[in-house]
């Protein structure tokens, strides 16, 4: 017997938007700061095998080498998913250039590049030759004839990202990315044809006021990679708690539905240079019947330094005789 479908995902954040080194390589130096340090880590798939977990870390700075518009970064991320240990290991660094539009409208565009390199064992899996009729026995060949059990490869993405602020708390963003250009070729078996597909990102985000204190994100993200695609739409509420100097505080909630996988309801905080978030995934596809609805956790943190500049005041010096 055999099933001819087969449905994976590529290394992914629920909270797409709190990790913008993955999202799109135009993000690099582009928010308002000098420094900016992003950390995520997802967890899934506990209720029903070995669980899959992400981490990624990422750093930038705006206005890099003293250059107006130059932003300059660099990536890491690391799964790890299932019984094969199966892990990817991904180092990137990222370059953009942002371009005043005119009022408060700014177009970045951006470049990224790297290395990954993909391992797995074959300690823990099974095969059909193993199986002697009536039962499993680990100590039978497996017969299969893998010719090695990493590979590693280069990495080429490109974006442009798009900001307005309309007012003061309105603001638009838009951001397309195009990863994996050269398509690079991944095969255990050395066959040169089977190369990895190109991914195309698409993502967008309104801010908007709708009373004194709160403030509305209505948001969007689509992936897709040869014939897989994500689409994922939801929107956030943000409260602002406090505006004060020394003390910016504000809290988040928010909803989201990813087609035919999942929802997840999202939890977020601000405190000064400090954004944190946490979100939750709850399996709506047919694996629910195995998870029980539980599909992933997820963390995040950011920091964006903001360095005082200090202007030198020009002035005379009196005579010391007045």
């Amino acid at each position: 017997m055999c099933y001819s479908v087969v449905r994976g995902q590529d290394i992914h954040f629920s909270q797409f938007y709190n990790s913008p080194l993955t999202l799109n390589p135009a993000s690099t130096g582009f928010f308002q700061g000098d420094y900016r340090f992003a950390g995520n880590y997802r967890n899934q798939w506990n209720a029903v095998t070995v669980p899959f977990s992400t981490v990624s870390l990422s750093g930038d700075m705006a206005n890099a080498f003293g250059i107006d518009g130059i932003g300059v970064g660099a990536m890491f991320s690391h799964d790890n998913t299932g019984d094969s240990k199966f892990t990817t290991t991904v180092f990137n660094l990222s370059g953009s250039y942002s371009i005043r539009l005119g009022g408060d409208k700014t177009l970045s565009i951006g470049g990224q590049a790297g290395f990954t390199n993909k391992t797995l064992s074959f300690d823990e899996l099974r095969f059909d030759a193993q199986y002697n009729g009536l039962s499993f026995q680990q100590g039978l060949p497996s017969r299969e004839n893998f010719s090695a059990n990493r590979q590693t490869f280069f990495n080429l993405h490109s974006g442009v990202r798009y900001s307005q602020q309309l007012a003061n708390r309105r603001q638009l963003e838009l951001g397309l990315g195009l990863f994996n250009m050269t398509k690079p070729k991944e095969s255990y078996f050395n066959n040169q044809a089977i190369q990895l597909d190109r991914r195309f990102v698409a993502d967008a985000s309104y801010q908007f006021d709708v009373s004194s204190a709160v403030d509305l994100i209505p948001s969007m993200f689509f992936m897709a990679q040869g014939t897989y695609f994500e689409y994922i739409v939801g929107a956030r509420g943000k409260y602002i708690l406090s505006e004060a100097v020394g003390a910016k505080q504000a809290a988040y909630l928010g909803v989201f539905f990813r087609t035919k996988d999942a929802g997840f309801i999202t939890a977020e905080y601000d405190y000064n240079n400090w954004h944190f978030g946490l979100s939750y995934d709850i399996n709506l596809s047919t694996l629910r019947q195995a998870s029980n609805g539980r599909g992933g956790i997820e963390l995040s943190a950011i920091y964006v330094l903001k360095q005082l500049k200090m202007n030198a005041e020009k002035f005379k010096k009196c005579p010391d005789y007045l």
